[in-house]
């Protein structure tokens, strides 16, 4: 049993404590926020082999309690006609069914299954460094206390404070992208079950309504990056105003409601994931632009990968060595095309850049069934997308 450190109580974060607490593993997790932040973030997409890596942990069900289904994908083009109308991942398992929900409740989700399952979850303690030693680490945070573990594992997202230790001089790169996103009132009089991709001539633009009427949409802008401080400046006019040029509900549904905006970043390739006892995972290691809708379940894979490798392999480090054989392929070919679709360098499938088919897809269930021992993952672990 090892003593491990969980830096970030986010997605990766709470997945990789349940996964590793699962695998028989001593885990406390530290969130510098001081609560669970339901509200805070946008909204995401879960894909079926994001929600295959919850079932594995035994968290599918609590996931499920939030949020809503998604079964089908419609693409249409700038008139508002339909060009295609596909079913998403593994629709007809209910475990495994694509869903739409936002950051803050998945977040709370796993943070609550946590608890249950009496995992040490610490909320406002923020690190400040990361001291490493030959059988393990040590984490300083911010009021002074300390924590030592066999191994830290640094979940903390994009702007990582693990990663400043881990690789410094790596950086967060703009993707190319104005990302706004947001929730309206305004429901096209559609039935929900469904997210609809727009193929619009300035935006890409993605909705799904919500069983409760409500509208979840999200568009992504070509052009500079945002100016310091616009999260909530004056742009959802500016905005409007790029959709009415094309005959979709787009312009309508971000009329009626708020919205926030960023830009779309991710982190470059072959970016080091691990120092000694030190490991990045999720956003801290991988981010990728939101152009595959990916983000939440790579860290979702991540956690099982990681839970699996520690306890099949002989040693930390070796464990570690395998689980970055088996993901890094995976991840990086993401953020690759990912980044692609962001910048304009890779041109869109049918589906609008959604997840296409995979053609070694039993690499990864290998990957992600508990009940398969590790070393049977890194065969065709190269081709796992």
């Amino acid at each position: 049993m090892a003593r491990v450190l969980i830096i970030g109580g986010g997605v990766a974060g709470t997945a990789t404590a349940l996964a590793l607490h699962k695998a028989g593993h001593d885990v406390t997790v530290y969130e510098a926020h001081p609560d669970t932040a339901e509200d805070i973030g946008a909204f995401l997409t879960l894909a079926s082999n994001g929600m295959r890596a919850l079932a594995q942990l035994d968290a599918a069900r609590a996931v499920t309690a939030v949020g809503f289904p998604l079964r089908t994908m419609r693409l249409l083009d700038d008139r508002g006609t339909e060009t295609a109308h596909v079913p998403l991942g593994e629709a007809d398992d209910a475990l495994l069914r694509y869903r739409c929900l936002r950051r803050g409740q998945l977040n709370a989700a796993l943070q609550r299954e946590a608890v249950r399952r009496g995992i040490d979850l610490r909320h406002g303690a923020r690190l400040v460094s990361v001291a490493a030693h030959p059988d393990g680490v040590t984490a300083h945070f911010h009021d002074g206390s300390s924590a030592g573990g066999d191994l830290l594992v640094g979940a903390d997202g994009l702007n990582s404070a693990v990663r400043r230790a881990v690789a410094p001089d790596v950086l967060p790169r703009y993707a190319g992208q104005r990302v706004f996103y947001g929730y309206s009132p305004f429901a096209p009089g559609e039935d929900t079950g469904h997210i609809t991709m727009v193929r619009g001539t300035t935006a890409a633009f993605g909705y799904a309504v919500a069983p409760a009427g409500d509208t979840y949409w999200f568009a992504r802008v070509t052009g500079e990056p945002l100016p310091a401080g616009a999260a909530r400046g004056p742009w959802r006019d500016r905005l409007v105003e790029l959709l009415r040029r094309d005959a979709t509900p787009a312009a309508d549904i971000v009329a009626a409601g708020a919205l926030m905006a960023t830009d779309a970043t991710d982190l470059p390739l072959g970016t080091r994931w691990r120092a000694g006892r030190t490991l990045l995972i999720g956003d801290a290691a991988h981010a990728a632009s939101p152009a595959t809708g990916q983000g939440a379940s790579m860290a979702l894979e991540d956690a099982v990968v990681l839970a699996k490798s520690l306890r099949d392999m002989p040693g930390i480090e070796t464990a570690l060595s395998v689980y970055e054989t088996i993901r890094r392929p995976r991840a990086e070919h993401n953020v690759m095309v990912s980044g692609r679709i962001s910048r304009g360098t890779h041109a869109l499938s049918r589906t609008a850049g959604g997840p296409g088919p995979r053609p070694h897809e039993d690499v990864l269930v290998r990957q992600l069934d508990w009940d398969t021992d590790i070393r049977a993952a890194l065969d065709g672990a190269d081709g796992a997308d």
